[in-house]
């Protein structure tokens, strides 16, 4: 049967002269499109895409001749046909359509974002978000993204506002009273990657970046935060180009920053747009946290031109390469651009929250068929990222970087252009490399979950014993699902010899013979490899009592990582853990430090009374001495690593500990900065820069106070919290350790409120603070609510953070509560 979503190929757009008038204060747009086609059969019909759009006329020309049609839109399949009284002949012809739409809050398609200006006049911004199936909600289209054709644009617009769209202007011109900005024409590309905005907007002088024009655009009155960003992208461009060694395939760059934004930002070719928070910074007040996030979401963003805009997935099933790879990319850019960042040490981070999903029944493989535009939303999420990403990493570093560069290189000249299956960038790596890739790759990419690899020393030592299964927190049955693991070894023998090495684990288990007895082993090298290991206890034993010498920081983060997922999975204790931590007194490294407070914070989760207080004790006696080493106060010689560890010091003495002194000095610091509850509030209100806003904003999901955090959740449901902020500030009440259950009857009462406000692609997001529940009876009740109020656009994701939240619950029923 087929798919309903799909177009027929019968009529294939090659070129749209695209012209639109947004009127901004009245909230709608109309439009007029041409679109040169080719009829690839005879055909009496034309089937495109549209929604929410009034179609006001239509025909089809061929020649000279003009074929007058019926249109008919159908909103289930967000479809509409264009009837003709006789067949197209096959050939050249061109679509006609007038239109009118609009300007929707929903920030998807063709919407309006608002902001406030400095006299406290509200102010509109039209802007796009078309990724994955929304261009069809701004102008009638092939909207797949095999349907690649060129976009020549035409926007009409108020003298006193800015244009921009994928392409330099070509030209600006008084027209009634109005100013028509034409753009030039764009290359080939998909239509989910075509933008228009029309607004208030502030410029920077361009800079040239090997002959491209590169700006940054932001609301009125932030002109002074675009300088690191546009460092930034200037890096990035330069970095990009020579190692995919193809130029930047369009003729601008202008980055955008956005007040209302539902993803992070788009990587719309020529028009990147941005939450302001993801571009605009002042590295003096930002932390280097936050100026990370900025780095990473503009290499993303611009690794895109290359990666699924130049080169595109022929069908939303690939969505995941685009993403995997951009995030792989980024991180190699954030780490040339700040090597000191050790931004490969902190993607543990975001590896641990992709192990935390795939360790689940619910969790799904990173490729799978995807039928509906419902189903290619749910597609955007931590397995196609930060997994992607990380066996992408895997795949690097087995083969080694200058091969496998090699076979991106390949890939990218056969198919710029283009569109791909997953399959031809894994025969351009095999061909350079000479390496079995499509081979390892298929049994990460189409298959869910990972294993876990185990790892004893047999015949005295001479020879290690590696075995794979799958790693889960729950499971009823023995699974047989089995993985080619490229595996980086590195061990030491008795004769002091350390070894590094690579084998393939293609099968349940491979011996390796040793010319001496072996005294440990680290079994995922430099940290690499997408999966957790077991070592038997002579050679762990040997390993954590040696850690701070022969591990390195990655390395030491996934020794505690692997700790802690065998706790949630029920073969290790949290005492055990406790006992791992007490080993850690002397880390310095902040990546290792976060995942162990993280396991801390969720131990205290689970208790209560005395139970409670030796706990704190305990972190009082792990986490001073390291703090005092640090220092309180900031040094002359600190890193930004440093000041980041400082600060995470502090917060787990004080509140994971509770440390009296701690609580002081922090309570004198937050007199200084801060006189009050409501003072927190208007500092979020009125922040000198975006990072400051979320920074007082997300810091309000942490009270402790119940009426307190009944005045968070009133705010989250004003417009005074924007609509792309909201489900996350309420999703972090939700996992707020005393008051998550206020939190959650709050979704419970204004479920449909939400829906309704928030945009659709966040209400799974804000759903993910379930995860952290452990209470059974909060839990029964989430679970019973939820079957009977689905999310249709992430419902496996849905599953998967019901799955975790009784991962929970299990952990807090193995776990001496007082």
């Amino acid at each position: 049967m087929a798919n309903p979503h799909r177009l027929p190929r019968t009529v294939l757009p090659r070129r749209y002269a695209l012209t639109l008038t947004p009127h901004l204060g009245a909230a709608t747009f109309d439009g007029h499109v041409d679109i040169d086609v080719e009829v690839a059969a005879p055909t009496a019909e034309v089937v495109l895409n549209a929604i929410e759009l009034e179609i006001e006329q239509a025909w089809v020309t061929v020649g000279a001749t003009r074929h007058e049609v019926t249109v008919t839109l159908d909103e289930d399949t967000e479809r509409a046909t264009l009837a003709l009284s006789e067949p197209l002949p096959a050939g050249g012809a061109v679509v006609s359509l007038r239109f009118r739409g609009f300007l929707n809050d929903k920030l998807r398609g063709f919407y309006r974002s608002t902001f406030t200006d400095d006299h406290g006049v509200e102010r509109v911004i039209a802007t796009t978000q078309f990724e994955a199936t929304d261009a069809r909600r701004a102008f009638p289209c092939w909207d797949e993204p095999d349907f690649k054709a060129r976009f020549a644009i035409t926007l009409h617009l108020d003298d006193d506002l800015h244009a921009v769209s994928n392409a330099s202007i070509e030209s600006d011109e008084v027209l009634d009273g109005q100013r028509r900005v034409r753009f030039a024409e764009t290359m080939t590309m998909s239509t989910y990657l075509v933008a228009f905005i029309v607004g208030p907007l502030e410029v920077t002088e361009p800079v040239d970046v090997a002959g491209t024009p590169l700006r940054l655009l932001c609301p009125p009155g932030k002109l002074h935060l675009t300088e690191f960003g546009l460092d930034v992208a200037e890096f990035s461009l330069s970095y990009l180009a020579d190692y995919f060694d193809i130029p930047y395939p369009g003729d601008s760059m202008d980055l955008v920053a956005i007040p209302d934004f539902a993803f992070g930002a788009m990587e719309n070719l020529g028009c990147v747009t941005f939450r302001e928070t993801l571009l605009l910074a002042d590295p003096e007040q930002a932390t280097q946290g936050e100026l990370q996030n900025v780095v990473d979401v503009i290499a993303h963003e611009l690794a895109h031109m290359w990666f699924g805009d130049l080169v595109t997935m022929k069908w939303w099933n690939g969505i995941w390469l685009n993403e995997a790879f951009a995030t792989f990319m980024e991180l190699k850019v954030t780490d040339a651009f700040r090597p000191e960042w050790e931004r490969w040490v902190s993607f543990g981070l975001a590896r641990s929250t992709a192990f935390d999903t795939d360790a689940l029944q619910t969790t799904r493989p990173i490729e799978y068929p995807v039928v509906s535009p419902a189903d290619a939303e749910g597609m955007f999420d931590v397995l196609t990222y930060e997994k992607g990403a990380a066996v992408v990493r895997m795949l690097e570093q087995y083969l080694g970087e200058e091969e496998f560069r090699a076979g991106i290189r390949k890939y990218m000249a056969n198919h710029q252009y283009g569109n791909t299956e997953t399959t031809d960038l894994w025969d351009a790596i095999e061909e350079a490399s000479g390496e079995p890739v499509r081979r390892i790759m298929d049994s990460w990419i189409f298959q869910g979950g990972f294993p876990i690899v185990s790892v004893e020393a047999l015949e005295d030592g001479t020879v290690l014993r590696l075995a794979q299964e799958r790693f889960q927190y729950l499971h009823d049955d023995v699974d047989t699902t089995r993985w080619a693991i490229p595996l980086q070894l590195r061990y030491a023998l008795t004769s002091g010899e350390v070894v590094s090495t690579t084998a393939l684990l293609d099968g349940d288990e491979l011996e390796l013979r040793l010319p001496a007895p072996v005294e440990w082993v680290v079994a995922n090298a430099d940290g690499h490899g997408f999966y957790r290991v077991h070592t038997s206890a002579p050679l762990r034993e040997a390993l954590v009592a040696q850690a701070q010498t022969v591990l390195s920081d990655v390395e030491r983060y996934g020794l505690v990582d692997d700790t802690w997922a065998s706790v949630l999975a029920g073969s290790t204790s949290t005492d055990d853990f406790l006992a791992l931590a007490d080993g850690f007194s002397g880390e310095t490294d902040v990546s290792v430090w976060r995942r162990l407070l993280a396991g801390l914070d969720q131990i205290d989760r689970l208790v209560e009374g005395e139970a409670r207080a030796a706990l704190q004790a305990r972190v009082r006696t792990l986490v001073r001495p390291a703090l005092e080493r640090l220092g309180w106060d900031e040094r002359p010689d600190d890193t930004d690593r440093d000041r980041e560890l400082r600060g995470a010091l502090i917060g787990a003495l004080a509140n994971l500990g509770a440390d009296p002194d701690a609580r002081r000095r922090v309570a004198d610091l937050f007199d200084r900065y801060c006189a009050d509850f409501d003072t927190i509030i208007a500092k979020f209100q009125d922040g000198d820069t975006p990072q400051e806003e979320l920074r007082f904003l997300y810091a309000l999901a942490e009270v402790r106070d119940p009426e307190q955090m009944a005045r968070v959740l009133d705010l989250a449901m004003t417009p005074a919290v924007r609509t792309q902020n909201a489900p996350f500030l309420i999703g972090s009440c939700i996992a707020n350790r005393d008051n998550g259950s206020q939190a959650w009857r709050l979704v419970h009462e204004r479920w449909d409120e939400m829906n309704e406000r928030f945009p659709s692609n966040s209400i799974v997001r804000m759903l993910s603070g379930i995860r952290s529940v452990a209470d059974p009876v909060l839990a029964a009740d989430i679970e019973g609510f939820t079957a009977e109020h689905p999310v249709p656009q992430a419902k496996q994701t849905l599953q998967q953070h019901l799955e975790r939240m009784w991962v929970s619950v299990r952990l807090k029923e193995r776990t001496p509560s007082t």
